[in-house]
């Protein structure tokens, strides 16, 4: 029988791409303002990846920085995960991340769970830990949706930014993952798509096959808003529920960063304080899986994030999905 083993989380790393599109370029393109969009989101600016820049390597970038605070070597990864919904490849970019990397040693997949995708991730690399299967884990979340954004929508393209976030899981004594919650609801996946649309092909007589591409991001912002106030403080409860914890033990509070009003209601509902909770929204927008370990990182290299503390995070989007986990740093 496998032996069960715990869990630590050793290292964190970002990336962000070096073009910075601001909320009074933006009026340039739609009719919009910063008081606007800042206003409605807390928006100020956002990345983006140019055509020079792609998905993995971005990823491998963040990737890279999280090693190297981890203390280990690419080759001694055991495990890639990749959260995104924007790979480069269709067919996945996790092993062009392992290929950027010289992590030979490790296997490398993707993970498409949407803005939730990089705490279903964190919640997959840890089976394969306390299973003993895998010993060090690199979970990255990067999305490069500014491919995907329709950029004469304001009500969408005001919102999202490219980016990439990193942390090292490894097996350790200790277990440092507290607990956590996923969920899923499909019935409600028509609020949040980045839909295929294909047009008939006929082959021949009797076989028939669809060709085209996928569309722009199309969203219900009233919809999402309402689900995620709803059920992500439900959600943080279970989580901190399984790990036997209440509100009063959490340092911090990092929401996936989609908007700073759901960021503010879901603070109040739990009744935590806005001292504890961590958001660089006003300066990359909703990067999608990005956004929770990107926020992470800069919390933890800004010095806010001390050893020890404990963090629930939380998820949500597309799918519609969401899920919180709770752990405790280093």
């Amino acid at each position: 029988m496998v032996q069960q083993s715990g869990i630590i989380i050793t290292g964190s790393g970002s990336a962000t791409p070096a073009t910075v599109l601001d909320n009074q370029s933006l009026s340039q393109l739609v009719d919009t303002s910063d008081e606007w969009i800042r206003s409605r989101t807390g928006i100020g600016s956002r990345r983006l990846a140019t055509a020079a820049e792609s998905l993995s390597s971005i990823a491998a970038a963040a990737g890279q920085e999280a090693i190297a605070m981890a203390g280990i070597t690419p080759a001694e990864i055991d495990l890639i995960l990749l959260a995104t919904s924007s790979a480069d490849d269709l067919f996945g970019s996790a092993c062009q991340v392992q290929a950027r990397l010289g992590a030979s040693n490790a296997v490398a997949f993707d993970l498409t769970a949407a803005c939730s995708g990089f705490v279903f991730g964190m919640v997959t690399a840890a089976q394969y830990i306390r299973t003993g299967v895998y010993q060090n884990v690199l979970l990255i979340g990067a999305d490069v949706l500014s491919r995907w954004v329709d950029w004469e929508d304001r009500r969408t393209c005001v919102l999202f930014g490219d980016g990439a976030g990193a942390v090292v899981m490894q097996a350790d004594k200790r277990d440092r993952l507290l607990g956590f919650e996923l969920k899923s609801d499909g019935t409600e996946n028509h609020c949040l798509n980045l839909g295929y649309q294909g047009n008939s092909k006929q082959l021949m007589d009797g076989v028939e096959v669809t060709q085209g591409t996928y569309q722009p991001i199309t969203m219900n912002g009233k919809e999402v808003y309402r689900f995620a106030v709803q059920r992500v403080p439900e959600v943080i409860d279970k989580a901190l529920f399984r790990a036997n914890l209440t509100v009063d033990n959490i340092d911090w509070l990092l929401l996936h960063q989609a908007n700073q009003r759901i960021l503010d209601a879901v603070a109040d509902r739990l009744k935590i304080p806005a001292h504890k909770v961590i958001s660089n929204l006003a300066h990359y927008g909703n990067t999608s899986a990005a956004s929770i370990p990107l926020a992470l990182d800069e919390a933890v290299r800004q010095g806010q994030v001390q050893p020890n503390h404990i963090i629930a995070v939380s998820g949500f989007g597309a799918g519609l999905t969401w899920g919180a986990a709770v752990f405790q740093w280093k």
